[in-house]
């Protein structure tokens, strides 16, 4: 078995989720982890596995068919992703909804340059949540979309609160709304703004000396982040997030509501509850990484979205296996 090899860009919880994916994919192998830290320093727990300098990257080329880039949304991806793919195959988890057209088009253009295949905002959502609104969608065509997140850590949002001046740690929880779920589950079809549909608790701790009152008006405040939703920030130390927020759960669900032809109403609801979000998506990221490969062997290249990728290249199996064992 020719297997994939996988370049893991980034080692914090997604890239060390890629790295356990793989273990469980017999058809696929890491081919090193590339960091921006000091290699000696990162510790993998891949016997034999190699960490490599970011800088080092480029003289991989002949090594990694895909790359799966693990950094954050707020900085590193915009720039990692289209940077990247002038050189590998790649894969990321870009999860700010209204960037990614932007995205899209930036990575689009230095795939078709030269070459290559770019999937990005691959994840549960963007990603599974995604494709669950198309069928809903294409399904039920009269109907409502709605979606839920939580009660969850989400790493996108802990990770931009954490680049916020004067913060050294913080999780935030996206909390939905009970009583706005069971309305939905009602067949109600409720108009809901953004701030009726979730809360978002954010649990900071602050740098010494740091003004608290103003990391609290930067959380708050924050464009695509928080600003449209009622926020919380409580400022707790560094044991207490240690103890009592070491956990990084998520979940929620996709819900669509509409009616047939006949005027017969129908609900149509997706749920995802996981124990640990990064190596959810880690997982969804691997497979996608497969999915990638086997675009490029047809010779194909641009940015691709999980909408244009066949299921079927998302498994090892053949399709004479699929459609005996899964059909």
């Amino acid at each position: 078995m020719n297997k994939t090899r996988i370049g893991i860009i980034g080692y914090g919880n997604l890239g060390k989720g890629v790295e356990a994916a793989i273990k469980q994919n017999p058809d696929l192998e890491m081919a090193g982890v590339f960091t921006r830290r000091d290699p000696a320093t990162v510790k993998i727990q891949t016997e034999g596995g190699k960490v490599y300098a970011m800088s080092e990257l480029a003289l991989h080329q002949d090594d990694i068919d895909v790359c799966i880039i693990c950094g954050g949304s707020a900085k590193d991806l915009p720039q990692q992703t289209p940077e990247l793919a002038k050189m590998f195959h790649v894969v990321d988890s870009f999860d700010t909804h209204a960037k990614i057209p932007e995205h899209f088009a930036n990575v689009n253009a230095s795939a078709k340059e030269t070459g290559h295949v770019g999937i990005i905002a691959i994840g549960w959502d963007p990603g599974m949540f995604s494709l669950n609104r198309l069928y809903g969608h294409v399904i039920l065509p009269e109907g409502h979309d709605y979606t839920f997140w939580g009660r969850g850590v989400s790493q996108g949002h802990s990770d931009a609160i954490r680049r916020i001046p004067g913060v050294q740690d913080a999780r935030q929880y996206t909390v939905p709304i009970e009583a706005a779920v069971e309305s939905v589950r009602n067949g109600e079809n409720p108009e809901l703004t953004t701030r009726q549909k979730h809360l978002r608790e954010c649990y900071v701790v602050a740098k010494e000396g740091a003004d608290l009152k103003q990391i609290e008006h930067d959380i708050v405040t924050m464009p695509y982040y928080f600003a449209d939703y009622d926020t919380t920030v409580t400022f707790i130390t560094q044991e207490e997030l240690d103890k009592n927020h070491q956990g990084i759960p998520h979940g929620g669900f996709v819900l669509r509501s509409g009616v047939t032809g006949q005027g017969h109403q129908h609900i149509i609801e997706y749920r995802l509850k996981l124990d640990s979000n990064p190596e959810f998506t880690s997982s969804v990221l691997v497979a996608y990484a497969r999915a990638a490969k086997r675009l490029a062997d047809e010779g194909i290249s641009g940015c691709k979205t999980i909408f244009d990728i066949p299921p079927a290249y998302l498994s090892p199996q053949t399709g004479e296996e699929l459609r005996a064992q899964l059909l």
